[in-house]
């Protein structure tokens, strides 16, 4: 062989990759057929979010289930292998606002891109069966199952306290705040109170629980991080008595909800959320307290944001009784880390053993008394500084509980405080508690799947008649103010009643994008069926997925909201079963510094100009010049712009 030969006959993988892609798509190598007689099998990457360009976290979670895909395929396997597009957002109507262009022109031509890419790299995808979630072809059958939802009393309308965005313009689920920040925009997020739509996903939260231990293919940090999240709690409903001189319209008691009924005897106060109702009676005669509650309302209603902020508290002057000594009374604070949504919105601190009441209590001079002595240490010498102390041991300094063990200190309160009754009631009963909060769905935002419901100030609230489904956007929106143009639209919103036929107003909240992808996996096994969201032979025998591959990051919001998902889709009779996902792999993420400009606008990579190094290191903008400032190493995102 001459060298001009072997030069000659070099692999060109320009050429070789383009000749062989496009002969897979002439013969349908990848296209999958619903009526193969083979063994099934269902392998899905999470579908992206069209925002122009692929990043190397693309490039790796696709390959992966290319692999696996293409080895099912050598096993004898009909390979379920499609792709798509999660494609409603806040990022297109932030394009809408920086390029002057309509956010579905921007994002179908993201969408052109960003296939022509993935196409280059050779996967084996079922692109026949693409999906667009902004397609009415795909957000009308959405429409269908909120309907179907609705009347099977799996969603409700109702005014509550939300995460409100100031930048974003938009309401956020507690999920969606991230260390008290919206988690696109990066704003410290508010409290506003709305009405909003929610899915009760809370009447899912027992069984969401018990069905993660057959999950016995994800990983068990995704399974911890759920049953984190949805959070069941055994404890007490007790009710103490308040002294009636010291509150504001003569309430008489104060009912709390508490795990640990064995600390009574260390309670040093009583603190309410400030949304609970003694703690409005009592601002309504005391401004200070008003003005107190008002600045724990700039902060997020997440669990999270309530943790991390400084634990602060306001004393009421209301005093309440000790329920085994009532010559005890102990001071009523509103305190800002009490949630109103979890148990009843108010609680007793016994901040020897918790960490949160021990903050409070050493910053308003309160004390501590310990009543959990760790075996092998000393009662008599044993105290608690600045670390609560929340293990075992025995009850000490609780009267007839001393000695006790834990569980044996709250088995005897139940006991002893069930037996008594107040007003025909008892005392206390026992009670399961769950942290997991209904899921509100409502956004204040256009380019989302509008929530089929019409407002008569006649009729109230009607559903969309289904023959009118879908409920399409209206394209000729302005994007000129904040907030949402479906609101200042002059046409869309005004509708005649379904009921009345009398003048009517369209919903203009749009739904959570959340939404979206919580049910695309059941829609790829059949996307041509126009009748309804699935066909139930089809999703029957695909799903559940096999092996489903994506970032650990969407462990609370996208998997535990595919799982409601697909169970109400079950109760609605558009799916057999509950479980979406049979196995999961979470496959790590690809990181990248971040970059600010000095208005606080993150900044791409490709804009900055690095020089320096350690300490010395600098970033300005490649353009200008323009200082920038260095942030942390983060995952490559496409709110914080740090991807390559």
């Amino acid at each position: 062989m001459t060298a001009d030969s072997s030069k000659n006959e070099r692999y060109n993988a320009r050429a070789a990759e383009a000749r062989w892609q496009q002969t897979w798509d002439e013969r349908g190598i990848f296209a999958t057929k619903n009526d193969d007689p083979r063994p099934k099998y269902y392998v899905l990457e999470m579908f992206p979010y069209p925002s122009g360009r692929i990043h190397m976290g693309h490039v790796r979670n696709y390959t992966m289930g290319d692999v696996v895909a293409r080895f099912k395929r050598a096993m004898g396997n009909a390979v379920l292998h499609p792709m798509g597009w999660d494609a409603f957002g806040m990022p297109a109507e932030n394009a809408a606002i920086d390029r002057k262009v309509h956010p579905k022109a921007w994002t179908y031509d993201n969408i052109a891109s960003m296939k022509a890419q993935l196409k280059s790299m050779g996967l084996s995808l079922d692109w026949a069966r693409e999906i667009a979630t902004c397609d009415p072809a795909y957000y009308r059958h959405q429409q269908k199952m909120f309907l179907d939802f609705l009347r099977a009393g799996l969603v409700e309308r109702k005014q509550s306290k939300v995460n409100w965005d100031p930048v974003d313009h938009t309401v956020l689920a507690n999920e969606q705040v991230i260390d008290g920040r919206g988690w696109r925009s990066g704003a410290v997020v508010e409290q506003r109170e709305l009405t909003q739509w929610f899915f009760k996903i809370s009447n899912y939260s027992e069984d969401l629980l018990t069905a993660l231990d057959t999950l016995d293919r994800w990983p068990e940090k995704v399974r911890l991080m759920q049953k984190n999240w949805i959070g069941r709690s055994e404890g007490l409903a007790l009710r103490f008595m308040l002294d009636p001189a010291t509150t504001p319209n003569k309430e008489s008691e104060l009912e709390i909800f508490t795990t640990r009924p064995d600390t009574l005897f260390g309670a040093k106060f009583m603190a309410l959320s400030p949304d609970h109702p003694l703690a409005q009676a009592a601002a309504a005669k005391n401004p200070k307290l008003a003005q107190f509650i008002e600045q724990c309302h700039q902060m997020g209603t997440s669990q999270a944001a309530i943790d991390t902020a400084e634990k602060m508290g306001f004393d009421t002057g209301i005093k309440a009784l000790h329920p085994f000594d009532a010559s005890w009374k102990l001071p009523v604070y509103v305190a800002n880390f009490i949630l109103m949504e979890y148990g009843t919105g108010a609680i007793f601190g016994c901040p020897a053993h918790d960490q949160r009441d021990l903050d409070f209590v050493n910053k308003y001079g309160l004390g501590n008394t310990p009543v959990v002595c760790p075996d092998g240490q000393d009662p008599a010498t044993f105290v608690i500084t600045t670390t609560a102390y929340d293990g075992d041991g025995r009850m000490i300094n609780s009267r007839f509980l001393d000695g006790m063990s834990i569980d044996e200190a709250k088995e005897e309160v139940a006991k002893r405080l069930e037996r008594e009754t107040r007003g025909n009631r008892p005392v206390a009963q026992r009670q399961v508690n769950y942290r997991l909060r209904d899921w509100g769905i409502s956004r204040q935002r256009y380019w989302g799947c509008p929530i089929p419901i019409i407002h008569c100030d006649k009729c109230g609230v009607v559903p969309v008649p289904e023959k009118d489904l879908p409920v399409t956007l209206p394209e000729d929106v302005s994007f000129d103010k904040p907030g949402n143009p479906l609101d200042r639209h002059p046409t869309w919103k005004n509708v005649t009643c379904p009921n009345c036929h009398g003048p009517a107003r369209r919903e203009t909240d749009t739904m959570d994008t959340f939404v979206d992808s919580s049910w695309y996996f059941a829609r790829f096994t059949d996307p041509w069926i126009t009748t309804a969201p699935t066909d139930l032979k089809c999703v029957n025998e695909w799903l559940p997925v096999d092996q489903y591959i994506g970032g650990i990051e969407h462990a609370i919001l996208h998997l535990l909201y595919s799982r409601f998902f697909t169970r109400a889709m079950h109760k609605t009779g558009h799916i057999g079963m509950d479980e979406p996902f049979a196995g999961l792999f979470t496959q790590g993420m690809v990181v990248h510094e971040t970059y600010r400009s000095k208005s606080g606008d993150w900044v791409e990579p490709a804009n900055v100009k690095i020089d320096g190094l350690g300490d010395a290191r600098r970033a300005t903008l490649a353009a200008t010049g323009e200082a920038v400032e260095i942030g942390g190493i983060e995952k490559m995102s496409k709110s914080k712009k740090n991807t390559i």
